[in-house]
């Protein structure tokens, strides 16, 4: 990665773009791939898609990631000039109250707080409760509804969680031994501007070093993955990808309470490769693959699954796709994911560029049709 490639993933962070609203962060894509891909076309959902040609047709390699970030939508307006939301994915109500966020309407962007009740006027019963997001309003600085609008805020608005992007430089330890530098990242939307950021960057890679590779890889910035894996589906019925290596953030389970069964990735470790989840399990073939060229080249990686309900992702609807499609899904393990701010290693991020850069390489047409062989 080189300081352009950083500033497009602050800038990508940064931008605004829950499900259904993904247009701002889909169209700084287009701006940042459009030197280095072949080609680029859209679907009627809005995801984007880029192409780099390779050495032959096929096998197509198709690299989903999907640009949505979780947020919420205006669903009321009341007499006080209050706001009430609906989530747009799935949010942890106690991660929501004395938040910043942003109110975006058809003309400006408005500031606002999410809050609730003080707890001083709660029954002492109540106090020690998570407040539900049902009782929760966002706060715009209106009295009333004509002020309300007249800051252009109307039911439907989507909102968004006011958290810019940040970096800081650590020194690693292992073992009690000093073992280099990280780079650390702080922001919203790395749940998936990451993955988004990793497919862009393959493709720029792939281009700028003029690489050989044995197949047609195509990005995907995929929509509405948080509302229930929408643009994954039209993407794989337009593409038709003969393999997939789906990059989506992993929960970074190295936080107090969290048992490493539940959760087993940590920051700065390397990918995570996940073996299964709710919606997948891998083809055995590719997986054996990549843990193979990971090995070969050196870069560390961890094993991770979701056992429970949840953490479904693209790959969920990709595998199931016209007549069914290897797939495996490749990401950056990420602290506090669905929060107003994750974090994550950049390390890791420039490690799983790396990994997909080595797997596509060995994508040919014979390894891929012998994923499915019987």
């Amino acid at each position: 990665m080189n300081e352009e490639s950083i500033d497009f993933l602050k800038r990508l962070c940064n931008c605004f773009g829950p499900s259904g609203f993904e247009k701002e962060s889909a169209r700084m894509v287009r701006d940042y791939v459009n030197n280095h891909s072949d080609d680029m076309f859209t679907d009627n959902l809005g995801s984007l898609m880029f192409t780099k040609n390779g050495r032959t047709t096929r096998p197509i390699v198709m690299i989903p990631a999907h640009i949505d970030e979780i947020g919420f939508i205006v669903s009321s307006v009341n007499e006080l000039g209050y706001l009430t939301f609906h989530p747009l994915g799935d949010w942890n109500h106690q991660v929501l109250l004395g938040q910043r966020v942003k109110v975006r309407t058809s003309r400006d962007m408005i500031s606002g707080i999410i809050a609730a009740k003080p707890p001083h006027l709660l029954p002492i019963e109540e106090q020690t409760k998570v407040v539900p997001q049902s009782k929760m309003f966002i706060d715009v600085g209106a009295s009333n509804l004509d002020e309300v609008a007249a800051l252009g805020i109307r039911v439907g608005d989507p909102v968004v969680p006011d958290s810019s992007f940040s970096t800081f430089r650590k020194q690693v330890f292992t073992e009690g031994k000093r073992r280099g530098y990280d780079v650390v990242a702080i922001g919203k939307a790395f749940d998936n501007r990451s993955g988004v950021f990793v497919a862009a960057e393959v493709i720029r890679i792939l281009k700028e070093s003029k690489m050989s590779h044995p197949n047609t890889i195509v990005g995907a910035a995929t929509t509405q993955e948080e509302v229930g894996l929408r643009g994954a589906r039209t993407t794989a019925h337009i593409v038709k990808p003969d393999v997939c290596l789906t990059v989506d953030c992993d929960i970074a389970g190295d936080v107090p309470g969290i048992d490493a069964k539940d959760a087993p990735s940590k920051m700065g470790l390397g990918p995570s490769i996940t073996v299964y989840d709710s919606s997948m399990i891998p083809n055995q073939g590719l997986l054996e693959l990549v843990l193979r060229v990971a090995d070969q080249v050196g870069i560390s990686y961890q094993l991770s699954l979701t056992s429970g309900d949840g953490g479904e992702t693209d790959a969920g609807i990709v595998h199931m796709s016209n007549a069914g499609c290897p797939t495996i899904v490749i990401g950056v393990p990420v602290r506090h994911i669905h929060a107003h701010a994750g974090m994550m290693s950049l390390m890791d991020v420039e490690n799983t560029i790396k990994l997909l850069i080595e797997v596509i390489k060995k994508l040919d047409q014979k390894t891929v049709e012998g994923f499915s062989a019987i």
